[in-house]
């Protein structure tokens, strides 16, 4: 055996570095994991200070005694690379690893061991845990806010249609896929519209009409990021060119628009949609409040998107536009075939990221009386019957909208994936 260096390992006692280092790490985080999930110190001979630091102390010198570079093992290169490349690194992700053993115990037990779901009161929360009765108590109204019991099946059948209707693009036939992008551009959003309409505002067809002051919960999030998402994205596309325009006064509107929505807060918006501007409509001239809210979002948002396609045509080389235009293209078909698929392609990220901003934006329109999920755990929480629950009800807002940007997020990273290309 080679002489032993344990201030600075190496490859020549390889196995003597990585089982000593290994175990000391292995003492460090089981240390830390008997305290914290069975109150068991297994250093309690020591003084208390020594006691405490001892783990950390382990573990930097086991995360220390692995750092061999050029290991030839690959699983110990990528951790040595990664988050064990400094003795720096190696405390940060010690505390990291040890805040989050000492961290799950108590979140487990408020979450799950000392929670209560049974009962159907206030009285049946009598542990230290999460009131989870209180979600189950309220649940129909964070879905459905305050639309009426005996028609949210309009909404259900509304949203199961349209749902059903979203996956057409996956049916296998090459003369349904030439009009894809038409079916999901225009079609598509004029049936939501219709269904929504009729179905779920109700007043035709024999069905009682419900106001839209009534909708909220979730199924009013849905709606709202659901349209605003289909708007914003055109508006912002014909945006992104105008303001990369030859002519100039399509050029400073464009300019003067993006600048306007993005130099004022979307509660600014919203308030002034919902206050301001009806004083500028005629006296006879009616618009829906939830009208008025999605057409503020959607030009708010569509600024936003229009620089992140602005930024995708300005990294597609300018032999593009010479080749589209060598072949006898005009300018909308050179962009709708050549450009576009190509600079959209590139800003899929940061087109994804705003349309996640934009739903999570959606509990702002409780400025305008509107109450989305949100908005209920807010009119919840002042119940007089369900005083001091406001916890549990935004920690399920959270994991709502943590679910939905998820597969927002997980949705776009496939598109990249799927449009990949080397360049």
């Amino acid at each position: 055996m080679n002489k032993i260096n344990f201030l600075k390992p190496d490859n020549q006692n390889l196995s003597t570095y990585l089982y000593s280092g290994s175990f000391l790490f292995f003492i460090a985080v089981l240390d830390v994991f008997l305290s914290s999930f069975f109150e068991m110190n297994i250093t309690s001979f020591l003084p208390n200070f020594v006691s405490f630091l001892l783990p950390l102390i382990l573990g930097i010198i086991g995360l220390h005694l692995i750092r061999i570079e050029f290991s030839g093992i690959k699983n110990l290169d990528l951790l040595n690379k990664h988050i064990n490349t400094n003795t720096f690194n190696a405390i940060l992700t010690l505390l990291i690893i040890f805040t989050i053993i000492k961290s799950i115990p108590p979140i487990m037990s408020w979450f799950f061991i000392d929670a209560n779901i049974a009962g159907d009161t206030k009285e049946a929360c009598t542990g230290s845990g999460a009131c989870w009765t209180y979600i189950k108590i309220w649940l129909n109204r964070f879905i459905y806010g305050m639309y009426p019991n005996e028609f949210q099946w309009r909404i259900n059948i509304s949203f199961i249609l349209l749902i059903a209707l979203a996956f057409v693009g996956l049916i296998p036939s090459e003369k349904i896929k030439k009009f894809l992008t038409l079916y999901y551009v225009v079609v598509y959003p004029i049936i939501a519209f219709i269904l929504i309409y009729y179905l779920i505002s109700g007043g035709s067809l024999g069905l009682e009409w419900v106001e839209t002051g009534a909708w909220g919960g979730l199924s009013l999030t849905f709606i709202v990021s659901f349209f605003c998402l289909i708007f914003c994205f055109p508006v912002g596309m014909f945006l992104a060119l105008g303001r990369r325009s030859q002519l100039p006064t399509v050029r400073y509107i464009s300019v003067g628009f993006i600048e306007f929505w993005r130099g004022v807060p979307l509660i600014t918006v919203l308030f002034m949609s919902s206050v301001m501007f009806p004083m500028f409509l005629p006296e006879d001239f009616f618009m829906d409040k939830l009208v008025r809210v999605i057409i503020a979002i959607s030009l708010f948002e569509a600024a936003y998107v229009a620089e992140v396609i602005r930024g995708g045509l300005q990294a597609l080389p300018r032999g593009q536009y010479d080749a589209a235009k060598s072949l006898g293209m005009g300018y909308w078909k050179m962009h709708i075939f050549v450009i576009l698929p190509q600079a959209l392609k590139l800003v899929i990220p940061g087109i994804a990221n705003t349309f996640l901003a934009l739903v999570k934006d959606t509990p702002l329109i409780f400025v305008v009386g509107l109450l989305e999920i949100v908005g209920m755990l807010n009119l919840a929480k002042t119940n007089p019957e369900w005083l001091g629950f406001a916890m549990e009800g935004y920690v399920f807002a959270a994991i709502i909208f943590w679910i939905i940007c998820y597969a927002m997020s997980k949705y776009s990273y496939n598109l990249e994936l799927k449009y990949k290309t080397e360049r």
